[in-house]
């Protein structure tokens, strides 16, 4: 794989009709600078509007992954984005004049051919990769769905899929080698579905620019010629529609034996572009669809953004430590003698996280808590807990150096045993709920594992020119 930054030399452009919506469209890829990502520009809208092409902006995943920020929205952007990921493109406009790229042939082939007339150009940057250190793991039992981030140093795929359909079977193919391999095998690869499903398809909104030019149709039930006939009417196809012998609709000669396999890798690849960067990792998917392909991109974008924070503020790595005390001070407005957490050792994005608080004998607060009998004050207790969950909610946020969280109240705050000098507080908190600004959370510490405080916080995020309430 590439090792620096890549997008193309000069505009280029392809006009056709969207599968789903059925409008005509013309889409313009243009260059775009070092660290600019890939990004969707309606310039048909007024202000023409941008959408990054990230899961956090994904609406819909119905037969199709649609992004959406404000007015502004775009259908279908899951083939365009394969082809993005299969050519190592990291910095692009996509301009779109109407809601949805064209269909063109189902595949993103099309694409692949306009970005290869448009050329490259090696960008003076690194790319900016997420690289997968654990297993990353998402099921859907329901639905049979099961998809795997392996460690590797190296972009592999690979996918089964089984409908439990005769006219189709079980089809499993698999990309080891994306340069090699991208073009010739899987960028062709065209969109599929079950003739059983057209209708429905068709009575949901779906389909309007579909035809059996665009989209290889299974045959997978009888149909009597007019019912045949009555379908194709309903769809405005120009053509009769046969139920071939090769178990397409007219015959429609496949590219490859698992062509709807390879179609499903490939949709694969562009919803997980929307994880915001290319990831060196081994995917292993069972019957994946575009609602646990955009689950699964969320799982993995939260990690990237975790690993981009702690290589943001940590700048020694250290066995077992996030966030240092030195990090820590980048990311806190605390300042001495009111830092009561010295290091951060677990951290899931936004979910939980564990800080360390060593009780020494030096701490200013025993002067007078108790003489002759140290005891660390329980409001400080319930301060080092604040302070970590401070932490993990600012590190949720793009800016965090620019904001605060404010704490607003403590519940069911308990103390079991003291604290004393020696001691070493471990502080465990967890994000109940968080919506918008305000967040929910439960707070622990512990000491030798025995529990020794409790408390349950909500707090809102603020800008740091607010300083009404208390600060934390």
């Amino acid at each position: 794989m590439l090792i620096h930054q890549r997008t193309i030399k000069q505009p280029v452009s392809i006009s056709g009709i969207g599968l789903h919506t059925g409008v005509t469209t013309t889409m313009t890829l243009r260059p775009a600078p070092i660290d600019y990502g890939i990004r969707f520009r309606r310039v048909d809208l007024p202000g023409q509007p941008e959408i990054p092409a990230l899961v956090d902006h994904v609406v819909e995943v119905a037969r199709g992954t649609t992004l959406k920020i404000g007015d502004a929205k775009v259908h279908t952007v899951e083939h365009v984005l394969a082809a993005m990921v299969g050519m190592q493109i990291d910095n692009i406009v996509i301009e779109l004049d109407n809601i949805e790229p064209p269909i063109c042939d189902g595949s993103a082939k099309p694409f692949v051919d306009a970005l290869l007339k448009a050329e490259f150009e090696v960008q003076d940057a690194p790319k900016d990769c997420l690289i997968i250190s654990e297993t990353v793991r998402f099921t859907n039992e329901k639905d049979g769905v099961e998809i795997v981030a392996l460690p590797t140093d190296d972009y592999r795929v690979t996918v089964l899929i089984d409908y439990q359909n005769p006219a189709l079977g079980s089809q499993h193919t698999g990309l080891f080698d994306l340069e090699k391999e991208f073009v010739q095998e899987f960028a062709s690869a065209r969109t599929f579905c079950f003739l059983h499903e057209v209708e429905a398809l068709h009575a949901q909104g779906l389909i309007k620019g579909g035809n059996i030019d665009n989209a290889i149709v299974i045959a997978d039930q009888d149909l009597t010629d007019a019912n045949l006939k009555r379908i194709s009417k309903k769809l405005g196809l120009n053509q009769a529609l046969v139920i071939g012998m090769n178990g397409t609709m007219n015959n429609k000669e496949l590219r490859f034996k698992n062509e709807p396999a390879r179609h499903k890798l490939l949709d694969l690849m562009g919803d997980l572009a929307l994880i915001g960067a290319p990831i060196r990792a081994q995917i292993l998917a069972a019957r994946p669809g575009h609602a646990s392909n955009v689950e699964f991109a969320k799982k993995i974008r939260k990690l990237y953004q975790q690993q981009r924070l702690v290589k943001k503020y940590q700048f020694e790595k250290k066995e077992g430590v996030i966030f240092d005390s030195n990090a820590l001070l980048k990311i806190l407005p605390h300042r001495y003698p009111f830092i009561m957490v010295d290091k951060i050792i677990e951290f899931k994005l936004d979910e939980r996280i564990v800080g360390v608080k060593n009780v020494s004998s030096n701490d200013w607060f025993f002067q007078g808590h108790f003489p002759g009998r140290p005891i660390m004050p329980g409001v400080l207790i319930c301060e080092a807990m604040a302070q970590t969950g401070g932490v993990l909610l600012l590190n949720g946020l793009e800016n965090p150096e620019g904001k605060l969280a404010m704490f607003t109240s403590i519940n069911n705050c308990k103390f079991r045993k003291p604290v004393v000098p020696g001691d070493q507080l471990l502080l465990e908190v967890t994000v109940q709920s968080r919506r918008s600004k305000i967040a929910l959370m439960k707070a622990r510490a512990f000491v030798n594992s025995e529990l020794v405080a409790e408390a349950d916080f909500s707090a809102a995020i603020v800008d740091r020119t607010e300083t009404n309430g208390n600060q934390h």
